[in-house]
């Protein structure tokens, strides 16, 4: 129990502290340029997501576990 509220401590400091941040003109340019690189990150992965599937590779990890296992 100790842990947990240690823990919800830590995200309520960081909320606040975000906040506080997000509220000056540099701390609305460090949360922009994060928020670019999630997008970018996402867009990445959903592309090749979306490409190994267009590809009829399994894109799942299991099945491409499976398929390697039974070739060998």
């Amino acid at each position: 129990m100790r842990k947990l509220n240690w823990l919800v401590s830590g995200v309520v400091i960081g909320f606040v502290a975000a906040h506080f941040v997000n509220s000056t003109e540099g701390g609305r340019r460090f949360f922009g340029r994060v928020n670019r690189g999630m997008e970018e990150f996402s867009r990445a992965f959903s592309t090749g997501y979306h490409d190994a599937e267009a590809a009829g590779r399994p894109a799942d990890s299991e099945q491409a576990l499976d398929s390697q296992t039974e070739q060998h």
